[in-house]
């Protein structure tokens, strides 16, 4: 299937952040910004972009060119007077399952002016689980390319073909992949320089240095009964950086084995 005006991806980015059916043209007058950082969605549903996107940090950094986000209606490529994106799946069994041909043509159309780095994920509950790593990957890439899958999934193939990365949000299963990719999205655009405005904030947070992150206050200096560490009120810088970290561990520790034994295993490599 060739690619028709009807098919044309809705850009979200620079002069608006409201969904709309314009063709992107009409949206922004510099539809595809040289060097930004583009997230591009394959979705049955793309009013439901930016979504929460479009709001705080990530959507004044949409507004203001930070990065762009497209969104790809499978509809438009479906089979047929009634567009059908789905069949039932071979071998019988419960549900549909999201066509080969269908979804071929969509993620062909969505990468067509994909250049560079230029990931093709698939969000799924039995992909690999998002990390903050991963973001950092995608944070480095040119821009990324999400599929938000519904019904039962998506047929197999499609996922041989495309070399197609999967990656889940957490061992549970969502109705679509909608939630996870605007999750995805918002943990790697916060990465971006210039979005978060102070960037020793993505280095200091949890997982940065493979840890949770310690504990934060803020005035007043005590609320119900309930003081704030007399170290963090003491200005001595050094002191201060040795008490996080230790918070930091134990609670790595106690709520996180996994990702404590990691981080032990790294230090003794070191």
């Amino acid at each position: 299937m060739t690619e028709g005006p009807q098919n044309k991806p809705r850009s979200l980015g620079r002069k608006t952040i409201r969904p709309t059916l314009k063709p992107r043209e009409l949206v922004t007058p510099t539809p595809d910004l040289h060097g930004v950082w583009k997230a591009r969605v394959i979705t049955l549903f793309p009013n439901s972009f930016p979504g929460v996107l479009g709001e705080s940090l990530t959507g004044k950094a949409l507004q203001n060119g930070l990065w762009q986000l497209e969104t790809v209606d499978l509809r438009d490529f479906g089979d047929g007077r009634h567009r059908n994106v789905d069949d039932t799946p071979a071998g019988g069994g419960a549900g549909m399952v999201l066509r080969p041909d269908v979804l071929g043509s969509a993620i062909e159309a969505a990468q067509s002016n994909a250049s560079g780095r230029w990931p093709l994920i698939y969000l799924s509950p039995r992909g690999k689980p998002m990390t903050q790593g991963l973001m950092q990957r995608l944070a480095r890439s040119d821009g990324v390319t999400l599929i938000c899958g519904r019904f039962e999934g998506i047929d197999e193939r499609v996922l041989a073909h495309y070399d197609i990365e999967e990656v889940s949000l957490g061992d549970f299963v969502l109705t679509g992949g909608e939630i996870a990719a605007q999750a995805l999205i918002d943990a790697t655009v916060r990465l971006i320089p210039g979005v978060l405005g102070n960037e020793e904030s993505t280095q200091e947070e949890s997982f940065s240095s493979g840890l949770l992150e310690h504990p934060q206050y803020t005035r007043p200096a005590e609320w119900k009964g309930h003081r704030i560490p007399d170290v963090l009120m003491s200005g001595h810088h050094g002191e201060i950086a040795k008490w996080r970290r230790a918070m930091s561990e134990n609670l790595t520790r106690e709520r996180r084995p996994d990702l404590w034994a990691k981080y032990r295993n790294d230090q003794n490599k070191d």
